[in-house]
């Protein structure tokens, strides 16, 4: 199996954590070798959250080096831009196109970064842009935008969509199981 990098970046209480405990258990599951290191930045404040996941045949270092992200996924709208020295000449991007103001902003502190979010996006590969809160508002529950990235990321990754669905439906509450299932394959028709 090649090595695979994912970068997951997000604000706290967008599900990064939850998604990258998915991709690992799938990757498990699909019977690769997986690393995973988190950072969380005042997460329960809306701080940014980080998790490097590394998959691959033998995985050494559950961080991945400078450069060599093979996907970078934004669970909101401008959050990579805190890491782009992770990101390189081959890296995909998956960005939500939903936006959270950071406090200096939402307090007239600061403007948002639209233009250099939509300059920096030049930088990648290729660029996969997701309005996930509007589809999972759709679905009936915005608590499930996380679950519509995450189906994106599993189009792009080597392990069947159904071994995804029994992992999901395994970490996520039992009530919500079909919500979550309805924006992970809304995410994965993307």
């Amino acid at each position: 199996m090649k090595d695979i990098n994912i970068l997951m970046i997000g604000v706290g209480g967008q599900g990064t954590v939850l998604s990258s405990d998915i991709v690992c258990d799938v990757a498990l599951a699909g019977d690769a070798d997986v690393k995973k290191s988190e950072i969380h930045g005042m997460a329960q404040r809306g701080g940014s959250v980080v998790s490097h996941v590394r998959i691959g045949a033998k995985v050494l270092s559950p961080v991945i080096p400078v450069g060599e992200a093979d996907i970078v996924i934004s669970f909101e709208n401008m959050e990579f831009l805190r890491y782009p020295e992770y990101a390189g000449k081959n890296t995909s991007l998956v960005v939500n196109k939903y936006r959270i103001y950071p406090p200096s902003v939402a307090g007239g502190q600061e403007t948002y970064p639209a233009e250099q979010t939509e300059e920096t996006k030049k930088a990648f590969k290729e660029v996969f842009e997701i309005d996930a809160m509007k589809t999972a508002t759709a679905i009936g529950n915005s608590k499930v935008a996380g679950m519509v990235m995450l189906g994106k990321l599993a189009a792009l990754l080597p392990f069947d969509a159904d071994l995804w669905r029994t992992v999901i439906s395994k970490k996520v509450p039992p009530k919500t199981v079909d919500m979550n299932l309805a924006a992970f394959n809304a995410g994965y028709q993307f």
